[in-house]
């Protein structure tokens, strides 16, 4: 039936729509990225993988190429005879046979020399690297041009789906993915073999074009092998897949059958080849059948995805629990007079002496002023054991909630399924960062520095005088930090802040402490956020976009609409 132009177009259009959108499955396919260990994910991501290369070497070529040649894949059990079948089908030994297993290492097709063009590296099967030679290159595929074969047909030879090497059968299975018909061959000892069957029902489930050969058989065993074979194809949904059967039968020099025994498989094949419309059938029958099927998987994998973006929730909670808790303490502790304690409170007494001077507050403050400048400015050394302590403390509390943090966070990885695999990569998560020292360090001094800043600029204002400043600011700094380790701290003998009060006056010391507070938490801040980066940059380097699985199943959604479409505008059923 020839179509009219305003016929073909329309169905131009909508083969270039449901290109479209097959192009839009595959992008939504690769972001799915399922990288987290969780139960039933090795099968998912195998059958993902399984996805894009159906769509790459297959089913978007093919949509690109409607017309294309059809593309026989020659498939089976180890020693079913596969290659001497093509050989004796094409005319000539295009195709290595011999008795030791596996004999087909790299694929071969076999095309009319009109039909190369359709054989390009962009074509189907992109990924194998195209030669006119023979070759062991596992990555490769002979292309073979012969005018004994028909226009329109290319039959190519694959490796056995049951071999003993791994990767024969995992090119075995990506070239039955990319066949318009598989002609199964199988033979009266391997015709009831478990793995070719399972390779059958696959292409049952997305309605491949298959044809059977029982090969080697002897002529006394066909009808009975035959009728049993017939019998199994019925069952698994196969019943109107052609049946040849090859008679046991000696093989020529040339590696050749006797041409009568392959003659129903050849004229079948030739037929189908120039029969435009039937050739167009097997195409669109398998091209559809692998779609629906695509488009049906696909919602498992957006299931899959589903299940990664709740693994990843699951991880992210306790690294912002066990870090949000580390910072809540921190700031606590930087604040409640915690920090005044062991080295500090003993340096920081030393400073102060005994108390004596602030016994006198409630006399003049300047009297009081002249007083602390004579007590500050001569103890320089006091004041900076009370700086280093102060250091040595901050940054001890700081290491503590960090390996506290780390240790909760790598012991609820390591007791999950899905967060086992990551602290197994990156086992350094089990302990606070081995730089933390210093930058908390860098970090308390920089704080420090900031604080001693704040005093001198607020004796400025204050006119003190230079003297004060020069041999008095430690001191006084030094008072300032312990007012601000004590700034949430239950009523207690606050002697730093009673000196600055009597130095600067209660309403600038308030400020004071809350400038130096607030520095001290946002340094806090900065150091806690980078401890938590470390387990954060893990999960964010997973690449798990949040809308994979709503873009998988509209990826699906789409397909499935221009497949409706395309059976509606040729007047069949849907499914």
């Amino acid at each position: 039936m020839t179509l009219s132009r305003d016929e073909s177009e329309h169905t131009d259009q909508l083969d270039t729509r449901m290109l479209t959108a097959l192009v839009q499955l595959r992008g939504a396919l690769q972001a799915a990225r399922l990288p987290l260990e969780v139960a039933g994910v090795e099968e998912r991501r195998v059958a993902r993988q399984q996805m894009i290369d159906q769509l790459e070497d297959y089913v978007i070529p093919r949509q690109m190429s409607i017309d294309a040649p059809v593309l026989v894949v020659v498939g089976g059990s180890t020693g079913a005879g596969k290659s001497t079948l093509v050989n004796s089908l094409v005319g000539r030994r295009v195709t290595a046979s011999g008795v030791l297993r596996p004999t087909t290492r790299s694929p071969v097709l076999v095309h009319h020399p009109e039909d190369a063009r359709w054989f390009g590296q962009d074509r189907l099967l992109p990924d194998l690297v195209r030669t006119d030679r023979s070759t062991d290159d596992p990555h490769a595929l002979q292309l073979v041009a012969s005018d004994t074969v028909p226009v329109g047909l290319a039959i190519l030879d694959a490796p056995d789906v049951d071999s003993v090497e791994e990767h024969n059968r995992t090119i075995a299975a990506q070239l039955l993915a990319a066949a318009d018909l598989w002609l199964f061959v199988t033979s009266a000892a391997r015709y009831s073999d478990q793995v070719p069957w399972d390779y059958l029902r696959q292409a049952a489930e997305r309605s491949t074009s298959v044809a059977i050969v029982l090969d080697r058989t002897p002529a006394d065993a066909v009808q009975t092998v035959a009728a049993h074979l017939a019998r199994m194809l019925a069952s698994r949904g196969l019943k109107d897949s052609p049946l040849f059967t090859v008679n046991e039968a000696p093989v020529s020099e040339a590696g050749l059958l006797d041409p009568a025994e392959v003659a129903d498989i050849r004229g079948w094949l030739t037929s189908l080849a120039g029969d435009v419309e039937a050739r167009a059938l097997v195409v669109r029958q398998t091209l559809d059948g692998t779609i629906r099927t695509l488009a049906r998987q696909t919602y498992l994998v957006a299931e899959a995805a589903a299940a990664q973006l709740e693994a990843l929730a699951q991880l992210r909670a306790p690294v912002a629990s066990a870090y949000d808790e580390a910072t809540e303490r921190l700031l606590a502790e930087t604040g409640d007079a915690t920090l005044l304690r062991g080295e500090v409170l003993a340096r920081w007494q030393e400073l102060i002496g005994t108390g004596e001077l602030l016994r006198t507050l409630d006399q003049r403050v300047g009297r009081l002023r002249d007083r602390v400048v004579s007590a500050v400015k001569g103890t320089p050394q006091q004041a900076d054991r009370v700086l280093l302590a102060v250091e040595a403390a901050a940054e001890a509390l700081v290491l503590d909630h960090a390996e506290n943090a780390a240790e909760r966070v790598h012991a609820a990885w390591e007791g999950s399924e899905a967060g086992r695999g990551l602290v197994e990569r990156h086992a350094e998560l089990r302990r606070a960062a081995p730089d933390l020292r210093r930058r908390a360090e860098s970090e308390v001094r920089s704080w420090q520095e900031e604080v001693l800043a704040l005093v001198r600029a607020e004796g400025a204002d204050k006119r003190t005088s230079a003297r004060f400043l020069a041999y008095g600011v430690h001191g006084l700094g030094v008072a300032l930090m312990v007012a601000t380790f004590m700034r949430r701290a239950p009523l207690a003998d606050d002697l730093g802040r009673t000196l600055l009060d009597a130095v600067f006056g209660a309403e600038s010391v308030d400020s004071m402490i809350e400038h130096a507070g607030a520095s001290l938490e946002r340094r806090l801040h900065v150091l806690v956020d980078a401890e938590r980066a470390r387990f954060t940059t893990v999960l964010d380097d997973l690449g798990l976009p949040a809308d994979a699985p709503e873009l998988l199943r509209a990826a699906s959604r789409r397909v499935d609409d221009r497949r409706f479409e395309q059976a509606r505008s040729a007047g069949e059923p849907t499914t």
